[in-house]
């Protein structure tokens, strides 16, 4: 098993030489073997070959389907969002991804279905932004590997909002801030987030303005399920922010988002 386990490690370390990518924490990205497969290699060689990547850094997160990784550019600090092909819950994706009416197209195999969700987070990142929400910006995408600014400082990122304690005073300021930005989403970029809760909400803690994150599985309004995203997203900032006091219906908080 050693030997098993020593021949991976090497293979990781040539492969990592052969990205002509300056790697800051190769040990740590040895523990990611998951994600470094090598497609997913070829990929960031190409990115990095089109100079969007300087340095490739450590974890950031780790979610259900892709792990993110703080790296530097030519010019500024990014946020390498990489889908796992080998162990993304594809089949926990379908169901967003095949029924928006942008993709109805793609194959449904797990690798052009994690693609096209990757392409689909930059394009609902980008539709969000231009309705005046803020989001991190995409800068490029290369199969499954999407490229954004990095939200932090010192090369830590912005907490989540699970993450933090508010002042009631901040958080209904935080919250009046959401909600403008869900009635953006619906309203100008013809979006419901589909996963909008504490866990994909960080806040700037030099402005404590919350930024909308994770947009991948976000839909347009001709889905058949955004009604039901929607009224999801609405409870589950209710029931987050109920705990700084702040009492609405699902059917008030629709209303405003809903207002033109």
């Amino acid at each position: 098993m050693k030997e098993k386990l020593d021949k991976k490690v090497r293979r990781i370390d040539t492969d990592i030489d052969k990205l002509r990518i300056k790697i800051k924490d190769s040990n740590s990205l040895k523990l990611e073997e998951n994600v470094f497969d090598e497609p997913t290699l070829k990929n960031l060689y190409k990115l990095s070959r089109k100079d969007f990547i300087k340095e490739l850094g450590g974890s950031i997160s780790t979610g259900k389907e892709a792990n993110v990784f703080y790296a530097t550019g030519p010019e500024k600090e990014l946020a390498i969002k990489i889908y796992r092909i080998t162990t993304s819950t594809f089949k926990a994706m379908d169901p967003y991804i095949t029924k928006d009416p942008r993709f109805t197209n793609i194959r449904h195999t797990r690798r052009d279905i994690v693609f096209a969700w990757t392409q689909k987070e930059s394009q609902n990142l980008k539709r969000a932004i231009s309705a005046g929400v803020r989001a991190p910006e995409p800068i490029t995408t290369e199969k499954n590997i999407l490229i954004m600014e990095f939200l932090g400082e010192n090369e830590v990122p912005y907490p989540q909002l699970k993450n933090i304690t508010l002042e009631e005073e901040d958080a209904k300021r935080i919250f009046e801030i959401i909600v403008e930005y869900m009635r953006l989403l619906l309203t100008k970029a013809n979006l419901v987030h589909a996963d909008l809760s504490e866990y994909n909400i960080i806040i700037d803690p030099n402005t404590l303005e919350p930024i909308i994150i994770d947009m991948g599985q976000s839909v347009t309004l001709e889905h058949p399920n955004a009604r039901e995203f929607l009224y999801r997203d609405v409870q589950n900032i209710l029931r987050y922010f109920s705990r700084y006091g702040i009492k609405m219906s699902p059917e008030e908080l629709l209303s405003k988002i809903q207002a033109k």
